[in-house]
Order: structure tokens, then C-alpha cells, then sequence
């Protein structure tokens, strides 16, 4: 998915093909000032479209006025992230939204010269002669992609998802294109979400026929930026990589560069920098700073760098704004994320995340509120709920005031300086520390101020936003099919099938410990073995022989230490299935042949199994839905302050 923080925002804007995500608009702007907004990741340019079709009934649940407002209720993403998408259409609009007419609207440049922005045509082509010759061009390459054809939408149905990834589907192939530029040390940068399925990488130089095989170093999924490598040393002859730049001023005019809609040439657009801010990362549902612009960005621009006057590149193009009301707005990532993402690869050898606090925060704009907290002065967030597995759980209590961080002061609207003149979001300063680092909070505790340390590590989802190692675990037990829940499944099931108490627990429920997974029965394959369980699909399991689940792997591991006559499995809404242990095993192998299953379970679940460390619940200790937090726990976001008042941190 070379292209898909590029190209799922060039499609979804240039494109009625299939998105990823969708976005609401409630963040950036209010109901009232933008009512129909989209942000949205460019499509990845695929020189051979099949767009996975949908069934007539998700078409009626996302046609229907009133579905669609009650699924607001409880969003698929956070509001931010609805009004954002990968510049490929990842996170793009669906087809029915849309016609093609108005998703080209916003990125045309035709409305841009009507503003006076363009300057005059004898200007664009002088100044556009310059650029063409320009030699930082060359540092620009364009990246081909062969991925499987049904990326992500297989991993809905996990039967589908076996059979591909086992080989049943090895002819459905495509070839997606998306950029790439030279950072030195025998190393390129894209976006993640451009190689995210990929099983073959290739990079051609510009004016060059020869294309080279490229390998994935990295791949940061929040912050959406992938390391390549070349090994063949004819890629490099004559190479200058690209020199980074400081992080541009407001006005400040910007170049960006690709290979738009499949285009075998180099494309230049220019604009200005119209903002600088903690933005949404829609592929990655992280909040980390973001540069944005007036430049178009269409499909087949992700992961190319964008370039200030000066010829140095100040980021690369990952996503773009889609909205009727709006044109033009697209995004980069800034230099500052990228140097973090390459500083943790340096010292760890591999990408470790951007860390966390862990923790949800409220305002403190009220005089009243700020008294009865006993805080003294204009300053400071409230803890209002704190992560079980984040380092700040042993520190940080409810009712604490965060009025600094590492000595910078903090805002009682949650905002900390930034630069001379300018504020930004308090989870800035978060996002700058790595993985292992220590933070010195500035607390108010009843009055009293004190200084605590907290660990800093990665946040931990009990639903995750991406499937590590790109095949999601699985267990096959006499045709019940057992997987994690997850956010692609959940966007490619509609919301009725996936049920709105399943949906509840992966918006509301916080991981208890590092780990934990929500298992699912995703669908039954219908056996003798099995009769009366075949209409079973998307259901929790939470017991197994009474014991409670973990994750899968603490499932695949019970099931087979299991000496009883009887499997029971205790589903969600006390519902009960058993299974003869003996007539299981022997009807395993014919339900594998019959369906053409390689295996009864993912190669993961063949290791050891390990018990989770930190779980502190016993095996067989009951727990109800209070337990996991479901009901009382606020909405598990990383969206931006909100008409709640709240942001997570």
C-alpha cells in the first residue's frame, strides 16, 4: 500500500473507489462552519483497478440517514480523524458519497488561479522551467508495489483471509505506484501506509528505465513513514540525497513533488504554509504534528518530499482535506517527526513508537473548577482517567492538575509555547520524548505541588488500529473460527453485523494489561460437528471450560492442555457452546480439507504460549462488564479537545 496515505487521499478526493475510513468534520471546524467534511489519504495509483464491491447492504446502512446518524453515536474513529485521509484514499470517502466530478473538485488548480494564487501563466512557466532543472529532483524516485488485490478488506472475513494469505488467491496481484526520495546512507523514505501490504518493492530513478529492488527497514504506522534500502550499488551511482530543513513560518512557500495519477513524468505544485499544528495522522490514528498547505496533492504523491525555497526538504505528503467547502488543503509530515522516527530506528534498530502518557485529560478554563481543585492560578489539565498499562498509572492519580511538563508550563487549555509567538497542543512536548525515556510532571494534589517521574512507553489498545506483521492470528477449533478483534475487521464489517455491544467495548474498554486481546468468533464453518452453531458470527468469547480469555493465544493454549470430555466455550450474553473434545479433534482434519485450510490456526499461535505479564486477575477470577470497563470508561480517542473538553495524552 505504497500509495495509500498518498493516494487513499488522491482517490478519495480523485477517485470513487473503495475507502478505508471515513471522517467527520467535527474537529478542525464546527457542525455549523464545515457540515460535510472528509479527510482523507490519496489513493494508491494501481495500473489495475478491481475495487472490492460492496454488498447491497452495506450500501443501505451507509445510504441510510438515520443508521448513519445513530452510528455516530459511538464513531468507527475519532472525529478528528474523519476529516482526514491518506493522501491514497486509505482512509478515503466511499464510492456512494461522491460522484468523481466533485472528489476532483478539491484538488484542482483551476479555483486556486481564480483566488490569485497561481500568479500568471508566463510567471508558472518561468518558474517552473527552474524547478524542472533543479538537481534536488533527482533525489525523487518513483516506487512500484506488487500487493495482494484484496488488501485490507480480506481481513473481514477471516476464511477469506486465510485462504489468501495461504496461498488460494496467489494470482490476485496488482501493481501500485507511489514515491519515495534519497536521505543518504544507502536509504529512501516513504509513507507507511504505501508498503504496508506489499509483497514486492521496486524504485525507479527519475530518467531511468531500470528498477531496483528495494527492502523495508521500517514501518512507523503512527506517524505513517516507511525506511527503505537499495542494496545494488548502480541505484546510488551519481545519487545526492535530499538535505532537511528546519520547520517552515506561516507563508512560507512550499514545493511539493511526485508522480500524481500514474504519471510517468515529475510533477511539481506550489504553495504556501497555511498552518502548523498537532493534526490527526488518518493511517495511523495518532495526533502528532502536521504542516499544512495549499499545494495540491493528488493520488501518487504519497511519501513525496515537499521543499522549501531553498531546495531543502521540510517533509513529505502523506495526506489531504476533503470537504465541499474547502479546496486545496493538503498535509505534510514536518522534519521533526520524521528526525524522530529516524533517531528511534538508529537507536533501537527497529521503530519503537512514539510514547504516551497514557492518560485523559479535561480543561481547566472554569474559575469554579480551578477552585475546588485548589489550583491558584490559570493553569494547568485535569486527570480525569488513567491507563492501566501506562507508566503513569503508579504515578498519576484522578483529580491530579498537570500544570508542567518537563519544567514547560502547561495551559488550563491544555496548550504549552511553541516557538516566539504561537501555542500548540500539550502532547507535543509528549510526542518529542522515545520510547524509555522519563518525564518530570508538575502535579497539584489536593492543593499541594509536587514533582513525579513517569515512564514513557508506547500506548497500548486493547483493539489495535493495525495487525502487526500483516496476518492476524487465528484458531480453527471443529470449524469455530476464533480471531482478535480488530480496526480493520471492524471497518469492513458493518456496524449491524459487528453489534453495537461488540462495538461498545472496542470504543470504551481500556487494556487491563499488555496483551489482552477481545477474541471473537468471527464465523462458523458448518460441519456435523458443529450443528446448531452455524449462524454464530462476530460473538466474544469470554470463557473457555470457565477459565476467562486473555487473548487467543491464552485460547489456543487452554484448548490444547484441555483433558475434559467437553469444550465449553461462554460467549458474550451468557450464550454457550460445547463441543465433544474427541469428536472436535477427529472432525478437524476433514473441516480443513473440506474448506481448503492449509492449517488449523496462524503460525504465531504455534509458539509457546506466555502468560502476559502484569495481568494480576486470576485464572478463573469472575469478571463482569465494570471489570473491563465498558459502561463507565470515557471514549478510548486520540482525538483533540473536543465540546467534552477531554483529549487523551
Amino acid at each position: 500500500m505504497a500509495i495509500t496515505v498518498a493516494s487513499c487521499w488522491f482517490n478519495a478526493l480523485a477517485s470513487t473507489s473503495t475507502s478505508r475510513y471515513t471522517v467527520s468534520s467535527q474537529r478542525l471546524f464546527s457542525a455549523s462552519q464545515i457540515p460535510a467534511t472528509r479527510l482523507v489519504i490519496p489513493k494508491a495509483v494501481s495500473q489495475s483497478q478491481n475495487p472490492r464491491k460492496r454488498t447491497p447492504k452495506e450500501h443501505t446502512h451507509k445510504s441510510s440517514p438515520e443508521k448513519e446518524a445513530n452510528s455516530q453515536k459511538i464513531s468507527r474513529r475519532s472525529r478528528d480523524e474523519r476529516k482526514y485521509s491518506d493522501a491514497d484514499n486509505r482512509s478515503g470517502i466511499k464510492k456512494t458519497e461522491k460522484p468523481q466530478s466533485t472528489a476532483f473538485k478539491s484538488f484542482g488548480t483551476q479555483r486556486k488561479s481564480a483566488k490569485g494564487f497561481m500568479g500568471n501563466l508566463t510567471d508558472q512557466q518561468a518558474e517552473t522551467a527552474k524547478i524542472q532543472d533543479a538537481a534536488f529532483l533527482n533525489a525523487v524516485v518513483k516506487v512500484n508495489l506488487t500487493i495482494l488485490n484484496q488488501t485490507p478488506q480480506f481481513i473481514a472475513l477471516i476464511l477469506h483471509l486465510i485462504t489468501l494469505f495461504l496461498g488460494k488467491s496467489k494470482g490476485s496481484l496488482q501493481v501500485q505506484e507511489g514515491i519515495a526520495f534519497m536521505i543518504g546512507d544507502g536509504k529512501l523514505l516513504t509513507n507507511a501506509h504505501c508498503v504496508e501490504h506489499n509483497t514486492q518493492v521496486k524504485v525507479k530513478r527519475r530518467g531511468d528505465d531500470t528498477k531496483y529492488v528495494a527492502k523495508v527497514l521500517a514501518k512507523g504506522m503512527e506517524c505513517d513513514i516507511a525506511l527503505l534500502s537499495v542494496e545494488n550499488e548502480k541505484f546510488w551511482k551519481g545519487a545526492e540525497p535530499l538535505q532537511f530543513g528546519h520547520l517552515p513560518r506561516l507563508q512560507d512557500a512550499v514545493t511539493v513533488v511526485g508522480y500524481p495519477l500514474g504519471g510517468d513524468t515529475i510533477s511539481v505544485t506550489k504553495g504556501v504554509v497555511s498552518r502548523i499544528e498537532v493534526t490527526s495522522y488518518a493511517h495511523g490514528s495518532a495526533e502528532l504534528l502536521g504542516i499544512q498547505i495549499d499545494a495540491a496533492i493528488n493520488p501518487g504523491n504519497s511519501g513525496g518530499p515537499a521543499f522549501n525555497d531553498q531546495g531543502e526538504c521540510i517533509g513529505v505528503a502523506f495526506q489531504v482535506y476533503r470537504s465541499d467547502d474547502v479546496e486545496n488543503i493538503g498535509y505534510v509530515i514536518p522534519t521533526t517527526v520524521v528526525s524522530h522516527f529516524l533517531d528511534d530506528y538508529e537507536r533501537n534498530g527497529k521503530y519503537t513508537g512514539f510514547p504516551s502518557l497514557g492518560i485523559l485529560l479535561q480543561k481547566l478554563e472554569n474559575p469554579a473548577l480551578r477552585a475546588c481543585l485548589k489550583v491558584p492560578s490559570n493553569e494547568g489539565v485535569l486527570v480525569r482517567r488513567v491507563e492501566p498499562t501506562s507508566g503513569a498509572s503508579n504515578v498519576l492519580k484522578e483529580g491530579d492538575v498537570i500544570v508542567s511538563f518537563d519544567g514547560v508550563d502547561v495551559g488550563s487549555e491544555g496548550t504549552v509555547p511553541f516557538r516566539s509567538t504561537e501555542r500548540i497542543a500539550f502532547r507535543y512536548l509528549i510526542s518529542q520524548k522515545f520510547t524509555g525515556d522519563t518525564a518530570e510532571v508538575g502535579i497539584i494534589r489536593a492543593g499541594d505541588f509536587m514533582k513525579v517521574k513517569t515512564a514513557m512507553n508506547p500506548r497500548v489498545h486493547l483493539v489495535p488500529y493495525h495487525i502487526e506483521g500483516g496476518q492476524p492470528s487465528y484458531l480453527i477449533v471443529a470449524g469455530l473460527v476464533f480471531t482478535p478483534l480488530s480496526e480493520p475487521l471492524i471497518d469492513e464489517e458493518c456496524e449491524d453485523s459487528i453489534g453495537l455491544k461488540l462495538l461498545t467495548k472496542a470504543r470504551y474498554s481500556m487494556a487491563r494489561f499488555k496483551g489482552e486481546q477481545i477474541v471473537i468468533l468471527s464465523q462458523v464453518l458448518a460441519n456435523e460437528v458443529n450443528i446448531g452453531y452455524e449462524d454464530m458470527s462476530n460473538e466474544q468469547v469470554l470463557k473457555f471450560n470457565g477459565t476467562r480469555i486473555k487473548n487467543i493465544h491464552h485460547l489456543a493454549h487452554l484448548i490444547d492442555s484441555c483433558k475434559e470430555k467437553y469444550l465449553i466455550f461462554e460467549f458474550e450474553d451468557n450464550y454457550l457452546a460445547v463441543l465433544e473434545r474427541e469428536a472436535s479433534s477427529a472432525a478437524s482434519s476433514c473441516i480443513l480439507k473440506d474448506y481448503g485450510i492449509p492449517s488449523e490456526r496462524s503460525s504465531d499461535l504455534l509458539e509457546p504460549y506466555v502468560d502476559p505479564i502484569g495481568i494480576g486477575i486470576g485464572e478463573n477470577q469472575v469478571m463482569d462488564d465494570n471489570d473491563l470497563g465498558v459502561g463507565d470508561t470515557p471514549p478510548i480517542t486520540n482525538s483533540e479537545f473536543g465540546s467534552d473538553g477531554l483529549q487523551w495524552a
